[in-house]
């Protein structure tokens, strides 16, 4: 079953700085108890040594080699619940940070 949504409320904005590739994964803080998405984006520039961030969402995660892969400049809504966490980690070579916004219904 598909949900959609068009519209949320925004409760909470943190940013998450990652690491580059075979760093170590870098957590947020948890979720508020009203959260059940987020949105997250990681902001850069494309390069042969910049394409992405792997990112994972759970109770207490880790971001690996084999997270999903989170494109720079893309917008992602996740399906979340209060509590959880963002792991974040860089594809490659490089440092940044993922923007965080907690939604809820």
């Amino acid at each position: 079953m598909t949900v959609l949504h068009d519209a949320y409320r925004y409760k909470a904005t943190q940013n998450v700085a990652y690491a580059v590739a075979g760093g170590a994964s870098a957590q947020s803080t948890a979720f508020g108890s009203q959260t059940y998405w987020i949105r997250v984006c990681a902001v850069g520039l494309e390069s042969a040594t910049v394409d992405g961030v792997r990112i994972n969402v759970g109770d207490n995660p880790t971001a690996s080699a084999t997270s999903p892969l989170l494109a720079l400049n893309w917008v992602e809504y996740v399906k979340c619940s209060p509590g959880q966490k963002i792991a974040v980690l860089g594809n490659n070579a490089s440092t940044g940070v993922v923007s965080v916004t907690e939604l809820t219904d």
